[in-house]
């Protein structure tokens, strides 16, 4: 069926139906090894949420907000959160929606920001080489928990060193004592000045099984960066299992990973309730929820308290990696990515404010135990999920039991990241070399889990984790603000150009004369 206008224009059914026909060529290529779609839209959310959720949720947040105010942080906290983090997630999703390429090639409709997928592409290389080492680390810590009495509640002899202590000073340091390396209760009026400084210096020095099974035994640590030693033969055992996981559950690219992320992103959850259920219920809980929420509202005159949550909101919902950009380019062209911004970047904020309940209720229940005060037990990072948190899961009944549940949420949460990480990777690749997908993606994919798992081998060794602190502190922090940065002044770049070009169109077109139809 055709037609002719009033103005000579013909047109016929066909031109009404380009739409039906665009979605029916990309089906067609999908089948020849074009770009795959989300099986089900819940998938996309599951696989932000998990990307979104990491180990930032668990050993960063929590402190971050005790040393910033505690509930006080949250007041600059909300406000990064509806002032950069959500604007900048709900632009990467559209910019992936809409374009349905990689972090790279996406830029085409703006060539001269396409340096900023590069930096993208580099950020997410980076933290895949080194994340998937902590999670050898989780790995190897649930292997070590199939015991009857974990390894790190005693000094072992292959590890121990001469500051390793495995007593309770609890009765010792609530009287006001300090017990020495003999198990001695020792009091101020029982020594002189010079005595109290000296016992002072050597309890600071001593070391709990937990640190010392972390630091000797699973890390063996050297002195610093100048001497690396050899491999750790388990830790490169550990790394391969990850690596091994990640390559199987990516094989068949979103297809396989949408049905992962029904489990990755859920089982932490589930976890962390049952968590917080055994922590509500053991001495000392309310004393670190009570610090872990007292608001100190004079941090907030603080540019630094500012500063701590506009990074962390970059760290938490990782805008600015590429990220967010890869999975939703996997969308339906209309898909709703304003709901999917708003209901990602709220439930992970508030998965980082409940994870604060579970870390800080048995952080109480450590200092309790202890006799110390919170602000003592208190850590973030490695120091909490591989120091702290065994060491009070040490003194649970069934304590074997307790350790696999953290460590099994830990590595699920991690994984959930890793799997987007290296999407967004191989996606870049096969986005730029489109003979890599369809039949040929499973050998790009392995290509890309050798190369990282051999940069990964570096932190693997005696002296890796110096190499994993330095890759986790110039790629995942301020280069990410920087990034973000350069995408805001491309927003307004582009703003200003479709400004510029609605007023070149009105001039012209107020400079014709007027034509009655």
């Amino acid at each position: 069926m055709s037609g002719k206008s009033k103005y000579n224009i013909t047109f016929d059914d066909r031109d009404l139906d380009e739409q039906e026909e665009c979605e029916a060529v990309e089906v067609r290529e999908g089948d020849n090894g074009g770009r795959q779609k989300w099986g089900r839209q819940i998938e996309f959310i599951l696989s932000s949420l998990s990307y979104a959720v990491g180990l930032g949720n668990i050993w960063r947040f929590p402190y971050l907000c005790y040393r910033n105010g505690g509930g006080a942080f949250l007041i600059p906290y909300a406000i990064m959160l509806i002032v950069c983090g959500m604007p900048l997630m709900f632009f990467e999703l559209c910019l992936g929606q809409f374009g349905r390429e990689g972090p790279i090639t996406v830029w085409k409709i703006c060539p001269l920001f396409q340096g900023i997928g590069y930096a993208m592409f580099m950020i997410s290389f980076y933290i895949g080489c080194y994340y998937n080492v902590v999670l050898s680390w989780a790995i190897y810590y649930i292997y070590s928990s199939f015991t009857h009495t974990l390894p790190w509640t005693s000094c072992g002899e292959e590890w121990r060193s001469e500051y390793c202590k495995e007593f309770n000073s609890r009765n010792c340091s609530l009287n006001g004592g300090i017990m020495n390396v003999t198990g001695e209760c020792i009091f101020r009026n029982m020594t002189t000045e010079e005595e109290w400084d000296t016992l002072n210096t050597t309890t600071s020095l001593l070391k709990s099984p937990a640190h010392e099974y972390f630091h000797n035994h699973v890390l063996d640590i050297t002195d610093g960066l100048h001497d690396m030693g050899g491999l750790q033969g388990n830790i490169v055992l550990a790394l391969m299992v990850a690596w091994i996981i990640v390559y199987l559950v990516l094989i068949k690219g979103v297809e396989t990973f949408g049905k992962a992320v029904y489990f990755t992103a859920t089982f932490p959850y589930l976890i962390l309730i049952v968590l917080l259920v055994r922590a509500a219920t053991l001495p000392g809980y309310m004393n670190g929820i009570n610090f872990y929420l007292t608001p100190q509202w004079d941090k907030l005159f603080k540019a630094s308290v500012w500063g701590d949550a506009a990074i962390q909101i970059f760290f938490s919902l990782s805008p600015c990696w590429g990220g967010l950009i890869t999975l939703s380019s996997y969308n339906k062209f209309n898909n709703n990515c304003y709901r999917d911004a708003f209901v990602v970047s709220i439930g992970n904020c508030l998965t980082s404010f409940f994870a604060g309940f579970v870390i800080f209720g048995i952080i109480g229940f450590m200092a309790h135990e202890l006799g110390l005060p919170v602000e003592k037990v208190a850590v973030q990072g490695a120091g909490l999920a591989f120091v702290a948190y065994p060491e009070a899961v040490a003194r649970l009944p069934l304590s074997p039991v307790w350790s696999i549940l953290f460590f099994a949420m830990l590595l699920t949460l991690g994984l959930g990241t890793q799997f987007t990480i290296l999407t967004t990777i191989i996606t870049t690749i096969t986005d730029d070399f489109p003979a890599l997908r369809g039949k040929n993606f499973k050998w790009a994919l392995l290509g890309a889990c050798l190369v990282m798992y051999i940069i990964g081998l570096s932190m693997a060794t005696k002296g890796g984790m110096y190499v994993l602190q330095m890759m986790d502190f110039y790629s995942s922090t301020f280069s990410a603000l920087m990034v973000g940065m350069a995408e805001v002044c491309h927003w307004n770049y582009c703003i200003f150009c479709i400004i510029l070009q609605l007023h070149t169109v009105i001039m012209y077109a107020g400079s014709l004369p007027s034509v009655s139809l």
